[in-house]
């Protein structure tokens, strides 16, 4: 049995894509998946999963979502390990940093540094990011709401082909403490 995470892109934001978590477990429940909790309400689910692969699970969790709630959500579906590999390869010193000011996006597929050529560090300073196993964290000192770094980083030319999903730093630490066996 293997522990997942679902991470769900864009539900419950500003009045769209209302998708109560209680609705959300019983939907996954209804597919097979055990042991289903939610974290929040912006779209974490976690569970277990004897079979399928992170890329099928996902699949179907948008079809079933569509499906049941007439809108579609982008899914990505993670496993503990791959979360504690994030979570440890993290390239800056979260320990020392409010959660507010690190993120975490998480990518459907791996982005390639080619993307975000056109994107100059320096003029966003003392905002960076760094690039990583499917992934991308984001150092934003005063916050993800008034990063201009963060913007730049998810327009659709930059994300295009891609579900992208961003997560604060207490979320991805919570994420793996709760896909722990």
């Amino acid at each position: 049995m293997t522990t997942y995470a679902a991470l769900l892109r864009g539900i419950n934001v500003g009045g769209s894509k209302k998708l109560p978590m209680a609705d959300l477990r019983t939907l996954m429940t209804g597919l097979g998946l055990d042991d289903v909790r939610t974290y929040l309400q912006s779209g974490q689910a976690v569970f277990s999963s004897e079979h399928g692969d992170e890329e099928s699970l996902a699949a179907d969790l948008t079809a079933a979502i569509e499906q049941r709630f007439g809108f579609p959500v982008g899914v990505i579906v993670r496993d503990h390990a791959y979360l504690k590999a994030i979570s440890g390869a993290c390239p800056f010193p979260a320990a020392d940093l409010e959660p507010k000011q690190l993120h975490v996006t998480y990518f459907s597929a791996q982005a390639g540094p080619e993307r975000y050529a056109e994107i100059d560090p320096a003029a966003y300073a003392p905002e960076e990011f760094r690039l990583g196993d499917r992934a991308l964290y984001l150092y934003a000192p005063d916050g993800l709401g008034r990063s201009k770094l963060a913007e730049a980083l998810s327009r659709p030319r930059v994300t295009k082909g891609l579900i992208a999903t961003t997560r604060n730093w207490n979320t991805v630490v919570k994420l793996v403490e709760m896909t722990q066996g």
